[in-house]
């Protein structure tokens, strides 16, 4: 084999040990952020399976809360216990922030839930141009020094896509976030590059 041969071959051999590193630390990242989701809800777990009157202001503070509020509604969901969880959360906004939320704080994206969050807009496009509608929501958010991103002030997210007939807790598969900066671009722009860039290459 001549040397450009084996560069080649050395190169080649370099992508895929960082490809299988990726992988690896990808899977232990979910596997620690889902462990501390579970954490934060554990006493709420305890008292529903240790058979515990649970009232609907027990499950408040977890509801109120970015981090446990969708981890809340899908503990009770599976428990056929969602009466408990309260009205004023049970919206399409109050979930798609709380997952946004979540995905945000996943170490390859902004690692930190942020310190204030603001739902802008729902922007709705026409998906096929036969007036069949989905829905994204587009949040503004911020993180406090001193995370890395302080510096950039608000920035933009999105979740969805939202269907017309889509329940509070539905699951959105794009959920997504540039870190754009609030300043530099439309909810509108931002949405509309999620749905072509994100959710479309999804399906």
């Amino acid at each position: 084999m001549n040397t450009l041969g084996i560069i080649l071959l050395s190169i080649l051999a370099l992508v895929v040990l960082f490809i299988v590193y990726r992988l690896i630390a990808f899977r232990k990242a979910s596997l620690k952020t889902s462990k501390e989701r579970f954490e934060r809800i554990r006493p709420l777990y305890e008292m529903l399976e240790s058979g515990q009157t649970i009232t609907e202001s027990d499950v408040h503070a977890y509801a109120k809360n970015l981090l446990t509020r969708e981890t809340t509604f899908r503990l009770l969901e599976e428990r056929g216990k969602t009466g408990l969880f309260p009205p004023a959360y049970y919206t399409i906004e109050k979930g798609a922030e709380s997952n946004l939320a979540n995905w945000l704080t996943f170490p390859t994206e902004l690692d930190s839930c942020p310190d204030e969050m603001e739902h802008l807009k729902k922007v709705t496009i026409d998906f096929d141009g036969k007036n069949n509608f989905i829905h994204y929501h587009v949040f503004k958010f911020r993180v406090n020094e001193p995370h890395w991103a302080a510096k950039d002030n608000w920035m933009l997210g999105v979740a969805g896509p939202y269907f017309d007939n889509s329940n509070p807790y539905d699951f959105p598969h794009a959920t997504f976030s540039r870190l754009s900066k609030f300043e530099t671009i439309s909810p509108d722009e931002e949405a509309e590059w999620v749905h072509k860039n994100i959710s479309l290459r999804r399906k």
